[in-house]
């Protein structure tokens, strides 16, 4: 075990102890200062975020990934492409080649400009699996908006984890939460998963993310959140829908055999869901936004199933025996958005 999945599995231990653990939580003290300094600043308002001409909404969360953003961003933007809107996303492009100080147009709404290895693991999907809705990334995102309103026209933006960027302004701030995680140890960076301390003062909206096939328990959550924090609190159901090959579209019949394959920051849940319909042979696991090379699977026999944010950059190598398990997510997206 790598010191980054070691940490990864602390993060998530309410008995975490040891040496490393105390030296994190050492070091949890100077980041947690910095966060408590910056957001003092602009909560007493020295320090005012930059407003832009269109409509911003935030999907965020108070803990490091792996909560579920991405397929509600989409969810978002399809809503609003439906009702008209020039829609864009906005992510800081985390994982991708391409230099994110500059504003870099992966989709344009009909063009794709970027592939996964440039663009990064998440926007690349978004602009595949989007149509009518610009992705853009930049670690500077006002920059990146004027330049979807100037140049893209558009309406709406969707900040893809954007809550702790808050030189931004934004008309709504939606977080996410996973049923199963929630906040972890409770702790801050590096000894916990914790970004910032939970404070839902920021919080218009808040979705409880279920990825089971059984929601009671996500339910319930949200009802207790939504009494003591006093905010509107809805439940996002994520369930498998069918398995694709990454190459040619067909389906995966179940009850074979497989290997899973992730890259993702919580992957526990997907192998849970391919457990349910498939015989598991071996689990492989990776990084969080780890870039694959051939050696990475050339060497692995049968059928591989691994999650879309993985297929993206699998596809690049060109193996015909790379399979996707894709997810649906449920939610009234209409009584999250209207404000």
């Amino acid at each position: 075990m790598n010191i980054k999945t070691q940490i990864t599995k602390m993060h998530y231990d309410k008995e975490a102890k040891g040496g490393l653990f105390n030296l994190l939580k050492f070091c949890s003290l100077f980041y947690g200062l910095g966060v408590w300094f910056k957001n003092a600043l602009y909560d007493k308002g020295l320090i005012k975020p930059k407003k832009v001409d269109a409509f911003v909404i935030s999907v965020g969360n108070f803990t490091t990934g792996g909560v579920g953003k991405t397929p509600v961003v989409a969810e978002f933007a399809r809503y609003f492409v439906e009702k008209g809107e020039r829609v864009a996303i906005v992510s800081r492009g985390y994982g991708g080649k391409l230099d994110n100080k500059n504003v870099n147009v992966i989709s344009d709404g009909i063009n794709l400009y970027h592939k996964a290895d440039m663009a990064g693991d998440e926007p690349y999907w978004l602009a595949v699996n989007l149509n009518m809705c610009a992705v853009l990334t930049c670690s500077n995102r006002y920059k990146a908006c004027q330049h979807a309103i100037k140049n893209l026209g558009v309406t709406k933006i969707i900040l893809d984890d954007g809550f702790q960027h808050r030189k931004l302004y934004r008309d709504l701030n939606i977080v996410l939460a996973d049923s199963e995680k929630l906040f972890g140890n409770e702790c801050l960076l590096p000894a916990g998963p914790l970004r910032e301390k939970p404070d839902f003062k920021r919080v218009d909206k808040f979705i409880i993310i279920s990825k089971n096939t059984e929601h009671s328990k996500a339910e319930k959550l949200a009802k207790i959140f939504e009494k003591k924090q006093g905010i509107e609190t809805f439940v996002g159901k994520v369930e498998p829908d069918y398995v694709y090959n990454i190459i040619s579209g067909e389906h995966l019949e179940k009850g074979c055999e497989i290997t899973a394959l992730s890259a993702i920051g919580q992957p526990e849940q997907f192998y849970q869901f391919l457990e349910n319909d498939y015989v598991i042979k071996e689990k492989i696991t990776f990084d969080d936004h780890h870039q694959y090379v051939l050696s990475d699977i050339e060497n692995v026999e049968g059928n591989i199933i691994t999650t879309e944010k993985d297929a993206v950059k699998l596809a690049l190598l060109g193996k015909t025996n790379i399979y996707a398990l894709k997810l649906k997510t449920l939610f009234d997206v209409e009584k999250v958005v209207v404000k």
